[in-house]
């Protein structure tokens, strides 16, 4: 398995995303975006991002080219759509989540695949971060 890094992320559908890193709604969110787990990106919400542990916040990115968004990790600010906070580090893994603009959910057996995927490259980038740090 050749191994993304930060130039060129793997790329997983947005249900592995919900599987792996557990995003939650912040109880105190003022805002229901992005099926209730998005924070805004201005006054209250936009401080409970900066506030919180960098290694669990994720922004949702529109590209402009197309429906499709994208979960990335950390804590963009150009073309940003909400931020996103969840149970599981990224540890700045190479990794970025498409969500189609026309939802379509991945089958039982590719979320399986992709899970094994994305588990190999989080326990690599687990390792080098411990390594490193």
């Amino acid at each position: 398995m050749t191994f993304p890094d930060a130039c060129n992320p793997a790329i997983f559908h947005e249900d592995v995303f919900y599987e792996y890193f557990l995003p939650y709604r912040h109880p105190a969110s003022r805002y229901d975006i992005w099926g209730g787990h998005g924070l805004e990106t201005f006054g209250e919400d936009f401080e409970i991002v900066r506030n919180a542990d960098k290694n669990f916040v994720w922004t949702v990115l529109d590209c402009g080219e197309g429906p499709d968004q994208w979960i990335v990790p950390g804590m963009a600010f150009v073309n940003r759509v909400c931020y996103l906070l969840t149970e599981v580090p990224h540890n700045d893994a190479p990794v970025q989540f498409r969500t189609e603009g026309r939802p379509r959910p991945i089958t039982q057996l590719g979320l399986t695949r992709r899970m094994t995927t994305l588990r190999r490259i989080m326990q690599r980038q687990e390792s080098t971060t411990v390594a490193c740090g």
